[in-house]
């Protein structure tokens, strides 16, 4: 429906002026009237000239979602109907494009369709993890229950993201800025010395000789060698996007020296913590873990989890496929083990998630101090030998006119 502005007078004088969103103009009169405002002005309000160009449209974040969730999470479980929270939460969302959503939402929900089927028809925003959640707490009636650990996994798995991408932002920062400072000097600074060297008549030591032809061929064909690492780029991209491509590069990263084990850890903590939410939620186990694998972040262990799927519908137990895998460790096909035995699985699952993300603090931190000297070694080292491989043919010279 479309949106009117409307500006008026209340019984004692009082100035007023908001939005409503009604059928007509002749509607909104009738609304004002009954919450005793005279209408002095009505008139649609003005289109976004951009709002039909989706880049130019605000991003919804994880926050938006985290926050949308717990105070809709609040909002049920104060007894308030779910078509009233919607309502009163699309109208306080200062994100456009969210509200926009959640007005589409509301009105699927109104129109007779489920929370979740009308979720599912934005999976960019509510993904399969989160659609059957839902779906699972409104069978169930535990919706309030159900949305409040949604927001506390979703915090969660943020976290580990945040954690993962700072550990690897400050390397990537600083090999940026010393590839541009080499890539100066090499183009600008080296010509220079070159030009005095030039003039010396004798033969440049083979270090400096190095130097010089590298400074040669980065001036020469700088724009073919950055067009040669983006197409690198995208098509190593390309190659991981096709299942075959994606299986290889998650084998040799899980088989990478360090980087390896931290990707163990990530993916064991993102499944057990996928996997206990769901099945707490009351989400059958086989739509549990279809779900749990597609959130591990790797295709073997992605596999891996498959496989455990297809072994329980032939009636094994899950600790029984996972240990045939062997991606998990010991440790945490004991506790699920013991989970599966004892009928607290959701539990056992959480405690491992947990743990795993203690490990992956540590192991986050060790890289990183693993990165440090290494940067600083590598830096320095190729740095010091550009200057000392430019500053030999000087030193030569003054030994012969010393000499």
């Amino acid at each position: 429906m479309p949106v009117y502005v409307w500006e008026g007078v209340t019984l004692t004088g009082e100035k007023k002026k908001g939005e409503i969103e009604a059928s007509d103009q002749l509607a909104v009169r009738r609304l004002l009237l009954k919450q005793r405002i005279n209408p002095k002005k009505i008139k649609p309000k003005s289109k976004d000239l951009f709002e039909n160009i989706s880049f130019l449209q605000p991003k919804v974040t994880t926050k938006d979602i985290v926050i949308f969730t717990r105070q809709l999470s609040t909002m049920v479980d104060s007894g308030l109907p779910l078509i009233q929270g919607l309502d009163a939460l699309a109208k306080q969302q200062e994100n456009k494009t969210f509200k926009k959503i959640l007005e589409e939402i509301k009105a699927d929900v109104e129109s007779g369709s489920s929370f979740a089927d009308a979720l599912k028809k934005h999976p960019k925003l509510f993904d399969k993890l989160y659609c059957n959640m839902v779906q699972a707490g409104e069978m169930g009636g535990i919706l309030d229950d159900v949305l409040s650990r949604l927001a506390a996994y979703m915090e969660k798995a943020q976290r580990l993201k945040r954690k993962v991408k700072s550990a690897l932002t400050y390397p990537v920062i600083v090999l940026s800025i010393a590839a541009l400072v080499v890539a100066i000097i090499l183009i600008f600074v080296i010509p220079v010395f070159q030009k005095m060297f030039a003039d010396f008549g004798k033969a440049l030591p083979w270090p400096t000789q190095v130097v010089i032809m590298i400074s040669n061929t980065l001036k020469s064909y700088f724009l073919v060698i950055i067009a040669v690492i983006v197409g690198v780029i995208l098509a190593v991209r390309k190659y991981y996007s096709t299942d075959r491509g994606r299986r290889q590069i998650d084998r040799l990263l899980l088989n990478f020296p360090v980087v390896g084990p931290l990707l163990k850890k990530i993916a064991v903590a993102k499944f057990t913590r996928t996997l206990g939410t769901l099945i707490h939620s009351g989400v059958p186990i086989l739509d549990a873990l279809s779900v749990a694998a597609g959130t591990a972040g790797n295709k073997i262990v992605e596999e891996a989890i498959l496989k455990v799927r297809a072994s329980i519908g032939e009636g094994k137990t899950i600790a029984q496929p996972l240990q045939e895998s062997g991606i998990f460790p010991a440790m945490v096909v004991q506790m699920i083990s013991v989970g599966e035995s004892t009928g607290a699985l959701d539990d056992m699952l959480n405690k491992i998630a947990e743990f795993y993300d203690e490990e992956v603090d540590v192991a986050v931190e060790a890289l990183t101090s693993m990165i440090e000297p290494f940067m600083i070694v590598f830096l320095g080292g190729t740095i010091g030998s550009i200057i000392v491989a430019m500053y030999l043919p000087i030193f030569k010279i003054a030994g012969a006119v010393s000499g």
